[in-house]
């Protein structure tokens, strides 16, 4: 590795932690070796590695520890809680004016107990968890009943239909085809929607399930509630990876504990006009500002991405509470705005 990269994995892989870490492998097969692979490969990666399963994180600790603690924070006896109790938030709307909020997006990452994370997955076994999930999403009904879409074979009507929604996710960036999360592509994936569109599930993506609630307006309790509910049927089928550590086990540590990204898109053209200042009003009230297009976009019409940035040793339900309690002081800021 070169004097150029920074990543945390560079910061923390030290001798000392090479020779405890020498010959270790996961039940899954996984090495440090392996955990590090992306990293390696992409000098400009911030954090520098992958998980391969749950016992990665108990294994590889003495090189996921300290840098899960510079990430999150959150040190080796430090425990995390989940909440998923749309009863719990302080608001029903981000926007009760219905003036800024464009729409209201929440997305969970999950991985199931006992299988490989995406990148130390075995092809029979990513078969495996496609046919699981998809059974469960089987028994949906009312407004989260809907229809599964593998990528393996869509026909180009279904493809088309599935990119104008903006639904279609694509093979994994480079930072995932160096971790080894691309491979056998696009076998064992696909994409799940309920009739009305508000309702998501991807399938073997970066994590084996990335289950998704959005709609249109600023709704966040709506939003909220109907993915509560659909989790609720998810697990009372499926066994997710957690720890009362970490939480949800993700293949990314970034993603850790409620592996939750709550977002919304939000009119802020006055405060727009210097995004600096945005993005330090933004940390200050512990949220990131993105363009409208995901991570390194450009806003669009003055339009943000403003999303929660705490995921671990916060419970989801705190997590979207700040969030409301941010996009409202944002909203205010931006009506002072000469």
């Amino acid at each position: 590795m070169s004097h150029e990269h920074k990543s945390l994995m560079k910061k923390h892989l030290t001798e000392e932690v090479k020779k405890k870490l020498k010959g270790v492998k996961t039940p899954h097969g996984f090495t440090v070796e392996d955990a590090i692979r992306s990293g390696v490969a992409n000098e400009d990666s911030s954090v520098g590695v992958y998980a391969g399963d749950e016992e990665s994180y108990t294994l590889l600790a003495p090189l996921f520890d300290p840098i899960i603690f510079e990430y999150h924070g959150h040190g080796v006896n430090d425990m995390h809680r989940a909440d998923l109790d749309a009863a719990k938030l302080e608001a029903d709307s981000l926007d009760p004016d219905g003036t800024y909020v464009v729409s209201t997006r929440i997305r969970v990452g999950r991985n199931l107990r006992g299988y490989g994370f995406a990148p130390a997955i075995t092809r029979e076994h990513r078969r495996e968890v496609e046919r699981r999930v998809v059974e469960s999403l089987r028994e949906f009904d009312g407004d989260l009943a809907g229809t599964y879409y593998p990528l393996e074979g869509m026909d180009e009507a279904t493809r088309m239909k599935l990119v104008a929604d903006h639904f279609l996710f694509k093979k994994g960036d480079r930072f995932l085809e160096a971790g080894g999360a691309n491979r056998d592509w696009p076998e064992g994936r696909g994409i799940f929607h309920s009739a009305d569109k508000r309702f998501l599930v991807w399938v073997n993506e970066e994590d084996e399930l990335r289950i998704i609630s959005m709609q249109e307006g600023a709704n966040v309790r709506e939003v909220f509630s109907r993915l509560s509910r659909a989790i609720d049927m998810l697990q009372r089928q499926l066994q997710f990876a957690y720890s009362d550590h970490l939480g949800y086990l993700s293949s990314c540590p970034t993603n850790l504990g409620t592996a939750m990204r709550a977002s919304v898109h939000v009119k802020l053209p006055k405060l727009g006009k210097d995004e600096a200042r945005l993005k330090r009003i933004a940390k200050e009230l512990k949220l990131s500002v993105r363009g409208v297009d995901g991570e390194h976009s450009e806003s669009k019409g003055g339009v943000y991405d403003i999303s929660n940035k705490q995921r671990l040793g916060i419970s989801e339900a705190e997590a979207v509470n700040l969030l409301i309690r941010g996009v409202g002081t944002l909203i205010m800021l931006e009506k002072c705005e000469a």
